[in-house]
């Protein structure tokens, strides 16, 4: 019977139908997103056999993020949210659709993967921000936010899993047309769940001040609260350091353990099972207390496994070390998400969310790129050396600096 109760309460966002509908339609979506994820990569490295391509291709189809996604985030504060991710997956999908097309009629050059990146970047500066901000407009009960947020990493990394899985086996099959295309079908399901919805229309008044003036009020409000401001600093460094690690996952894949596509599917599911076992713990956690440490502790955990994987030579090693590092990751990123969402002003929410996209998002081309740049030049496994010192540094201090608000007061904040 406990055991029961305990797996109720793990699901517990999902008794508000709204977000039952968008936990639904994301499922399937994200499997597409991250089986297109591999298979862009994979084709990059095909076609380029360079590093410094997959961090090109990187930083493409992320910079739009780190340009546009603090605009974006004063436009989901002043309009309806649920309108603006409903375009931004039709956009998404018309996206997927072009990259199919010129993967099957055998014109796709990597200039064209460049370009379509860059505009999946920019429709995603529009996505991110209004999707992170929405869910607290699915859930009505805000205790359950917390819960909503970990089965959002849940799903995100159960895509993680099997997306890339199924890409390697496709890809060998078919080719990375056919992951394209697959993607570009997938997104009718959150298109569906999005016009199913029942949505409590938002009374936005005239707004009191300029765009720009928006704008500078949330920097000001973000640089100026502590805590968001070590969060959002330390997710800055973790993205620009540490997430390109996967940007280098081909060469690894080919080139160290002499494996093909299903190998690279393989590395990548080690790292979506690691995260996604690190999602299931939190959502199984019922308060924010000590999630500031817990953030330490696994960003500790993600710069120790790319250490190791970075000179691993055995794939069952690799697989191991990716697991540490997926639930590394992703559980630093949920806790910070989970500790924004609690303490932010709803006024202010969706442009603090849109910092927190271009925090993780925003950094990571410019760490592709650097990535990609510093693999040319000294390799991969020492490039992921560096970021994986550098990772743990940034946990130290994080860990000295960061100062939780008063539980009482942010879970009195989360219940209110």
């Amino acid at each position: 019977m406990a055991r029961q109760i305990g797996f109720v309460s793990l699901l517990r966002a999902l008794n508000h139908p709204n977000y039952r509908l968008f936990f639904g339609g994301q499922a399937v979506s994200l499997i597409g997103t991250w089986m297109q994820q591999a298979a862009m990569s994979w084709l990059v490295y095909r076609l380029t056999n360079s590093t410094m391509l997959l961090g090109i291709v990187g930083f493409a189809s992320q910079f739009p993020i780190f340009l546009f996604a603090s605009l974006a985030g004063v436009y989901a504060d002043r309009h309806n949210r649920h309108r603006i991710l409903v375009a931004t997956q039709v956009f998404a999908l018309l996206q997927a659709c072009f990259m199919a097309l010129l993967t099957f009629t055998g014109i796709v050059h990597v200039w064209h993967i460049i370009v379509l990146s860059a505009v999946l970047g920019l429709i995603n500066a529009f996505d991110m921000p209004a999707r992170q901000s929405f869910i607290i407009d699915i859930v009505e009960d805000k205790r359950d936010l917390g819960n909503a947020i970990a089965l959002n990493s849940f799903i995100f990394n159960g895509a993680r899993l099997i997306g890339p899985s199924i890409a390697g086996v496709l890809i060998g099959l078919a080719g990375e047309g056919a992951c394209f295309l697959v993607n570009s079908v997938s997104f009718a399901a959150i298109i569906a769940a999005l016009m199913a919805m029942h949505i409590q229309p938002k009374v936005v008044g005239p707004a009191r001040e300029s765009f720009l003036a928006g704008l500078l009020e949330g920097y000001r409000y973000a640089f100026h609260t502590p805590p968001i401001r070590s969060i959002l600093m330390h997710l800055a460094l973790i993205s620009f350091m540490g997430m390109p690690y996967g940007v280098l996952m081909p060469y690894f894949a080919r080139d160290v353990l002499s494996g093909g596509p299903h190998t690279l599917g393989f590395l990548m599911a080690a790292s979506g099972l690691g995260a996604l076992s690190g999602t299931v713990y939190l959502a199984s956690r019922r308060s924010i207390r000590g999630l500031h440490k817990l953030i330490v502790f696994a960003s500790y955990a993600f710069g120790a496994g790319v250490i190791v994987f970075a000179f691993s030579r055995s794939m069952l090693l690799s697989m191991l070390m990716l697991l540490f590092t997926g639930f590394g990751l992703i559980v630093q990123m949920a806790a910070c998400n989970t500790i924004l969402q609690t303490i932010v002003q709803e006024d202010k929410r969706g442009r603090i969310m849109s910092l927190y996209a271009t925090a993780i998002a925003g950094m990571a081309p410019f760490g592709s790129l650097f990535s990609g740049v510093l693999a040319t030049h000294i390799g991969p496994p020492l490039t992921l050396t560096i970021s994986g010192i550098t990772c743990a540094l940034g946990a130290l201090y994080f860990g000295l600096h960061f100062r939780m608000p008063g539980a009482s007061h942010a879970e009195g904040k989360a219940q209110a």
